[in-house]
């Protein structure tokens, strides 16, 4: 039985303006109907397969369930990070909590944001990797090269090795992202994989590594293993002594150390949506070049993209080439395809001018479901809130503003103080500034909400939690 290791922690700026801190990337249906999360957790389920464990950030952690449930996978752990120490004490983590409870079981460590599109071929190189990953070895992945990437860092095969063999090859070195010459040189070589990022072994020997080339690493992250608590499900690592792992990717913490290592090739497809040119690129340009979304159109362009990720807003794209045009209700991203690994740049300086694009999207995504903001004054706010059916807001008050609460799709129950009452569509209720309240979805389909704020402040900071569900503080 092979153990899914979701990695799903990461903020994918490079993605702006559609991936942000809040949601990033991996949570965004960039590829199809599916999150990337959501397509890795099933392209790694199935015969062979146990449930996933996940690790993500507190942020996140609901998102994940949600998500999951949405495709009727139940992941048989979610490991919380206190905060993002990068992927090698995230997999330290996931190995410790596995070999609690079988120090031989196998573990397929995978970021959940890549697209692998032939997913029975994945699990086949899986399934051929295996036998090696049981005799102790840490096996990565290696991506047959189809360009001069200078995005990826590659992986140097042993002399006699064969790059399109269906078994694990040897490993001479990890090659460090090229310049543009050195790319062209390694694919013609024939010898270099791109560096996948997955690695599969057994969850002994990926702690044996760290304690050969990483013991204060395994130090405090056994500890915060150890001190873990557990909190609706989830496990929360122990902040303090996770807060002393070194933060540093697998790569640069074992993997270049370890002698124990082969290479599994892999030729049916991947990428790592590492920016928009590959959105680009795996969206499958049309006859003249170009991707369009479903409020999109291109008129005279050539290798062009061009998203609205908004039903309101068309984007129109006139005698374009090259440009991968974004456009969200609160952002706008236009670039040349060649320039779109710069978009860090524009988060950086959208984070310097204190802009909320930056990190925030205009949906806000909670436990209970999510709200976006449809209008905003000096001292008014209006919301659209939409609650899962079952779920229930916090029991709560606030300091500096009062509500109105408007419904127009389902049922809601409502507390004001002692009253409790049902509102159906049409009907409202007033809550009075410091009234404690609540507001919950007893029906089986989503309920909608039109939330009128109005106070001297209007923040979301000014909650005092009462009850909570989800036992936020």
């Amino acid at each position: 039985m092979i153990h899914p290791v979701l990695l799903c922690g990461g903020s994918g700026t490079r993605l702006w303006p559609l991936s942000r801190k809040s949601y990033p990337k991996q949570f965004a249906r960039l590829m199809g109907d599916e999150s990337l999360f959501q397509a890795s957790a099933r392209r790694l389920a199935g015969d062979g397969f146990a449930a996933p464990l996940v690790v993500t950030g507190d942020p996140f952690r609901f998102v994940v369930t949600e998500q999951l449930a949405q495709i009727s996978i139940a992941p048989q752990g979610i490991l919380i990070e206190p905060e993002g120490r990068n992927t090698a004490p995230a997999v330290l983590a996931a190995a410790l909590w596995l070999a609690e409870r079988d120090p031989q079981a196998l573990m397929l460590v995978a970021p959940s944001d890549h697209v692998i599109p032939d997913a029975d071929a994945f699990r086949s190189a899986v399934d051929a990797a295996a036998p090696r990953a049981r005799e102790g070895d840490l096996v990565t992945f290696g991506i047959a090269p189809t360009r001069p990437e200078t995005g990826y860092g590659y992986l140097e095969l042993a002399p006699g090795s064969d790059a399109a063999a269906r078994t694990p090859q040897p490993l001479a070195r990890f090659v460090e992202k090229p310049d543009e010459a050195r790319a062209n040189d390694m694919l013609a070589a024939g010898n270099f994989l791109w560096n996948a990022g997955i690695f599969l072994c057994s969850a002994k020997a990926a702690i044996d590594a760290y304690a050969a080339h990483a013991p204060d690493m395994l130090d405090a992250v056994r500890r915060a293993h150890e001190e873990a608590t557990c909190d609706l499900g989830f496990t929360r690592l122990a902040a303090d002594p996770w807060s002393r792992a070194e933060d540093i990717s697998i790569d640069y913490a074992i993997m270049e150390k370890a002698e124990n290592l082969a290479v599994m090739p892999f030729a049916s497809g991947w990428s790592d949506l590492g920016g928009w040119e590959a959105v680009w690129l795996e969206s499958g340009p049309d006859g003249e070049g170009n991707v369009c979304s479903d409020h999109a159109t291109a008129i005279s362009c050539e290798d062009t993209l061009l998203r609205s990720e908004d039903a309101g807003v068309e984007l129109v794209g006139i005698g374009l080439k090259d440009i991968v045009a974004i456009a969200m209700n609160d952002a706008v991203l236009v670039a040349h395809k060649s320039q779109t690994q710069r978009v860090k740049e524009a988060v950086a300086a959208l984070k310097a001018r204190g802009a909320s694009q930056a990190v925030q999207l205009p949906r806000d995504y909670r436990p209970w479901g999510w709200y976006e903001c449809l209008a905003i004054g000096g001292r008014f706010q209006v919301k659209r809130i939409v609650v899962h059916p079952g779920a229930a807001l916090s029991l709560q008050s606030h300091h500096h503003r009062s509500e109105h609460w408007v419904v127009v799709e389902g049922t809601a129950r409502v507390t004001v103080g002692e009253e409790v009452s049902l509102l159906a569509e049409n009907q409202s209720v007033y809550i009075p500034l410091g009234a404690v309240h609540r507001m919950e979805n007893p029906g089986k389909l989503p309920m909608v909400l039109i939330e009128v704020q109005t106070g001297s402040y209007l923040g979301e900071d000014d909650i005092v939690r009462y009850e909570d569900v989800y036992a936020r503080s």
